[in-house]
């Protein structure tokens, strides 16, 4: 919802707007990454646990560096 505020701001000429929601995508991508690395260090399971583990750290890991790739 951030990103499509700033592209919307972008296109009416708001640069404030796009400044804005530029951040708070930013600032979302962070705690999100930082909740991400709480959860893993605080994981009952391993990768090596089974199937639940390994999809667990697959999917949430791929969703991570996704986050920190498009915020860097």
């Amino acid at each position: 919802a951030t990103v499509t505020y700033a592209h919307h701001s972008l296109i009416q000429g708001n640069r404030a707007g796009v400044i804005y929601g530029l951040i708070a995508t930013v600032a979302l991508a962070a705690v999100f990454t930082g909740f991400q690395a709480f959860e893993y260090y605080n994981a009952p399971f391993t990768f090596s646990d089974g199937v639940y583990g390994s999809t667990f750290y697959m999917a949430t890991g791929f969703h991570g560096i996704h986050v920190i790739i498009t915020t860097t």
